[in-house]
């Protein structure tokens, strides 16, 4: 009996043991549940402390990499601003400019460029350049045939038939003429009647206006004018004039209002005759004098940007003492050739130039005690008044400042130049950077995977063994029960035994 229980006992913890081992995988359903570990934790400390070293090395170089491209960014900014006030001081063409003003605007206006010379001149108007003008008759009569319409040498053969010998219709034929010489046909209306206007677009009197007809009914000859004739039916009602005026009391023509040979390299634009009064009115005025006021504004904006530019360079370079707080391109090489290359060209006398104007400081432009620029206005000013070409001479021009710094910014600004060579490094530089930094994820990703898993492999073998010692405390427990019972039986039997009758 006591082997036969203690041979079902053995039996029954094998089989649970088998069982609780068979099952033990599925018996984890939870990382920690067996050993009781927060195991994602640890494994995350564990990944981050492994990636630590590197990431923050990947995290520092991006960033140092990342701020030297801010950094020269704003430098090829400062300099693309300089670069952009140098245009019009290179060349004097736009530097020596000149200005035409006159007394009376209402008789004229004027404009010049750098060919005119500074002086005054007298202006009287007798009358103005103007275009022809012919009219019809008020409701002629029409029929068909070829108007030939001449201006100035060209000439339109139009051909007009019953679909549209009407005023209007001729007028329409006129104005869509392919090969039109200059004339618009309108009509006008009055209370006499209708009238066709045939105007012509050019003025002088090289461009009257001849039409004259052929051919169809012969009903277009109320429509015919030669300027050469004494007879016509068209009638004239502007003549085709030059322009009559004077300077300096000498007679000049023009074919038309504007002109542009009369004062050399001015353009003058008559507006109106000079009025006939008595005593006569006295004639108005021409002056061609120096634009300083331009010259000083180009200046200007020159001085204002490569003080941006001393700024710039001097942000990205400094070094607080204070706060140990380096620019970001502190001892740069590069910045440090091109700080010293624009303090030569700025800070030199220009060779050949003999005029007492022949530095930015004859014109001025001196520089602080901190590398920034000043411009005395005033001294500036008395430059250009005083000559122009002068100032024209130390900024443009082969061996002038501004085309000398234009070709200093063009070494590091062009395609292949030395920022773009820079910026190409810095860019290969960030994208070996994020290249290293997937890869230390990709490690760190498999570390991370290994270390899980063997964690979890140690949390389920844990498991298992406390499943284990559950399983035989139980069964210790039950057999100790079963045999507690059995020697109590045994007991009572024994007794019953010994009774005696």
């Amino acid at each position: 009996m006591s082997a036969a229980i203690g041979s079902s006992s053995t039996s029954t913890s094998s089989t649970s043991l088998a069982a609780a081992t068979a099952a033990g995988g599925s018996l984890v359903t939870s990382t920690g549940i067996g050993s009781g570990l927060d195991i994602n934790s640890i494994v995350t400390s564990l990944t981050t402390a492994e990636g630590a070293s590197q990431n923050n090395q990947l995290a520092s170089q991006k960033s140092s990499l990342t701020a030297q491209v801010s950094a020269f960014g704003t430098f090829s900014s400062a300099l693309a601003t300089l670069q952009a006030a140098l245009i019009p001081l290179q060349t004097k063409v736009n530097l020596a400019g000149r200005t035409a003003t006159i007394g009376d605007l209402t008789i004229a206006t004027a404009s010049a460029t750098t060919a005119a010379i500074p002086a005054q001149y007298s202006l009287t108007v007798q009358n103005l350049a103007t275009a022809a003008s012919l009219s019809s008759a008020a409701n002629p009569t029409l029929g068909t045939g070829t108007l030939t319409i001449a201006v100035g040498g060209k000439s339109s053969a139009i051909s007009i038939d019953t679909s549209n010998n009407t005023l209007s219709g001729i007028a329409d034929a006129i104005n869509s003429a392919a090969d039109n010489p200059g004339v618009t046909a309108t009509i006008l209306t009055t209370k006499d009647g209708s009238r066709l206007v045939l105007s012509g677009a050019a003025t002088g009197a090289a461009n009257a206006i001849t039409v004259s007809q052929s051919g169809g009914d012969g009903g277009l000859a109320s429509l015919v004018y030669d300027p050469k004739a004494t007879t016509n039916t068209l009638t004239q009602t502007q003549a085709p004039l030059d322009a009559n005026f004077a300077l300096n009391g000498f007679a000049a023509t023009s074919a038309g209002n504007q002109v542009t040979g009369a004062i050399s390299g001015v353009t003058l634009n008559l507006i109106k005759a000079t009025p006939v009064t008595t005593p006569a009115t006295p004639p108005t005025t021409v002056t061609v004098g120096n634009d300083t006021k331009g010259a000083q504004t180009s200046i200007g904006t020159f001085v204002t940007a490569l003080n941006g530019l001393v700024t710039s360079i001097e942000s990205l370079t400094s070094y607080d003492p204070s706060t140990k707080i380096a620019g970001v391109l502190q001892g740069n090489a590069t910045l440090q050739s091109f700080q010293t290359q624009l303090q030569k060209i700025v800070g030199q006398v220009v060779s050949g130039n003999t005029s007492a104007v022949n530095s930015l400081a004859s014109l001025g432009i001196t520089a602080n005690t901190d590398g920034s620029f000043a411009t005395d206005s005033t001294k500036l000013g008395n430059a250009l008044t005083g000559s122009v070409t002068s100032v024209a001479a130390v900024l443009a021009g082969t061996g002038g400042i501004a085309t000398q710094l234009n070709t200093l910014i063009n070494a590091y600004t062009k395609p292949g130049g030395l920022l773009g060579t820079i910026n190409q490094g810095l860019q290969t530089g960030l994208k070996e950077n994020a290249s290293q930094q997937t890869a230390l994820n990709a490690r760190l990703s498999t570390y991370s995977a290994t270390i899980t898993a063997q964690y979890n492999a140690m949390d389920t073998a844990v498991a298992l063994l406390k499943q284990t010692q559950t399983f035989l405390t139980a069964q210790f427990n039950a057999g100790s029960s079963s045999s507690s019972s059995s020697t109590s039986t045994n007991t009572g039997l024994g007794s019953g035994s010994l009774k005696t009758g």
